[in-house]
């Protein structure tokens, strides 16, 4: 007992740390902003308060965090399949027993919470292609495991486009070609297959629904439809815009307060718009910088793992950081269409969260056994 507590003690200062405080301060920063989005909420249970339930996903996402990454995360080259396995069948289930919402078919009604599968599939989807290319018989220069890598990437993006949820689902194949490039693809190939993709967007475009049809066609020409399907975009960019250097201050924004900036989007997919104009461009920086040293601190986890499962799901989870901060900035000052994507640890979000820092506590658990010391540890 004694030495399982001075291995765990052990693990503990072997954390890194600094990510760990730039995880909880953007979970802070997020518990502060979606706070400011609430000027409107009076009455009602606490538990109905936006930033009360981030809170407490936020501790019980950060107690997951500690509990993974404390775990040896080797034991998992096993269970890949049956969680990518599991994580399928969520998908399945979720298209018929699902709940639906603004049209899309996307989440477990769990009655004091929902529950989104996606967001576990995205994890699911990291252990698998982890574990395929960790055997060394597999070649990704040969065209069957290429192919079978894939195919496991195809289909929760193909599940999760039925529900349809094109936001998730261009996470999956984002996941796939990072994974894939460090396990050696060469960049012609991954041009060809750039190509091909290019070559199939008028296939997606035929099967694309007409309200994200509508949303690119508003990205386009926002002034096509200002008061319908072009109202967020605009709204946030005049939000952005108008937070100038220093920001309006905390609970100041005029797109937020009067509700230019709808209230059903203000905490999730815009939160950096509201970001923007109440703390401007230092505050924008401050937010950016502290993703772009967890991309860094990532970065060099994978580079110091010691075996290639670690450094798949490393790169995995970085992956999945880098896409999702990149696009929900993106679209929030206008340079993509709305894809509805939120911002990683600081939107609103339960299930969004919970599984994040899950994800980030894998990375964290490659960290702890970075030498071979703590790698030979149990």
């Amino acid at each position: 007992m004694k030495r399982q507590f001075r291995v765990l003690g052990r693990h503990l200062l072997q954390l890194d740390w600094l990510a760990l405080a730039c995880t909880v301060l953007l979970l802070g920063l997020g518990v502060l902003f979606i706070y400011s989005t609430s000027v409107g909420e009076t009455g009602g249970s606490w538990w109905k308060l936006q930033w009360v339930r981030q809170i407490l996903f936020a501790l019980i996402g950060l107690g997951g965090y500690l509990a993974v990454a404390l775990f040896d995360y080797r034991n998992l080259k096993e269970l890949s399949p049956l969680l990518y396995s599991g994580s399928l069948l969520l998908l399945v289930g979720v298209l018929i027993f699902g709940k639906e919402r603004n049209g899309s078919r996307s989440w477990y009604d769990l009655g004091v919470v929902d529950f989104q599968p996606s967001e576990l599939a995205k994890i699911g989807l990291i252990l698998a292609l982890a574990a395929f290319l960790n055997d060394p018989q597999r070649s990704i220069r040969s065209p069957r495991p290429l192919l079978l890598a894939f195919a496991l990437c195809g289909l929760p993006t193909g599940l999760i486009l039925l529900q349809p949820d094109l936001g998730s689902a261009m996470i999956l194949p984002c996941i796939l070609f990072a994974i894939l490039f460090v396990a050696g693809l060469s960049w012609r190939v991954m041009l060809l297959l750039g190509l091909m993709g290019i070559l199939m967007l008028p296939a997606g475009w035929a099967l694309a629904k007409d309200y994200q049809k509508e949303r690119v066609m508003v990205f386009l020409n926002p002034d096509r439809d200002p008061l319908g399907a072009g109202w967020n975009m605009k709204q946030s960019r005049m939000a952005v815009g108008s937070g100038g250097l220093n920001g309006k201050g905390l609970r100041q924004g005029t797109q937020n307060v009067l509700g230019y900036l709808p209230d059903t989007v203000a905490p999730t997919d815009f939160i950096f718009s509201v970001i923007a104009e109440e703390t401007g461009f230092v505050g924008c920086i401050l937010v950016l910088s502290a993703y772009v040293l967890m991309f860094f601190l990532l970065a060099r986890t994978a580079l110091l793992s010691l075996d290639l499962f670690g450094r798949y799901v490393v790169v995995g989870v970085l992956a999945m950081l880098f896409v999702h901060v990149s696009i929900n900035v993106a679209m929030t000052i206008g340079l993509m269409p709305i894809v509805g994507l939120p911002l990683p640890l600081v939107s609103y979000g339960g299930s969004f969260i919970v599984t994040l820092l899950l994800a980030l506590g894998l990375a964290q658990s490659v960290h702890v056994r970075r030498n071979a010391h703590s790698f030979s540890q149990i």
